[in-house]
């Protein structure tokens, strides 16, 4: 069974920056990618970015390119969602998953969630 922890969310002013953390509890290895993912009030959950696990491979959606970068701590069992230039847009509930076979924005693909931390962006 594969636990997820995310932390590190919080409230900050447009244009300021906050690093997400998940850690993994995996005793049989069997993630292969760990994804970010958000759900702002009332939307759909969106796929965020990932990373593939054993080299490092990251993908991100078109809206945070440039802007959020995903790095892991493998001694750690942690990744980390790094954001950047934060946009009030960027309000959500951000969480982490964990696949054993595909990285990529469709939800399917994950079969273990976080619970979740609130990032708040302010005008």
């Amino acid at each position: 069974q594969v636990q997820l922890v995310e932390s590190g969310g919080g409230s900050v002013q447009a244009g300021g920056s906050l690093t997400l953390s998940c850690a993994r509890s995996d005793p049989t290895y069997t993630s292969r990618c760990m994804g970010w993912f958000r759900q702002p009030s009332g939307k759909e959950r969106e796929g965020v970015g990932g990373i593939y696990i054993l080299d490092g491979m990251t993908w991100y959606a078109d809206s945070v390119k440039g802007r959020f970068t995903i790095s892991q701590d493998n001694a750690k069992n942690t990744v980390y969602l790094h954001m950047n230039s934060l946009k009030p847009e960027d309000t959500a509930m951000y969480y982490c998953a964990a696949s054993p076979t595909s990285c990529g924005p469709t939800k399917a693909y994950f079969t273990y969630w976080g619970q979740g931390t609130q990032v708040t962006v302010s005008s």
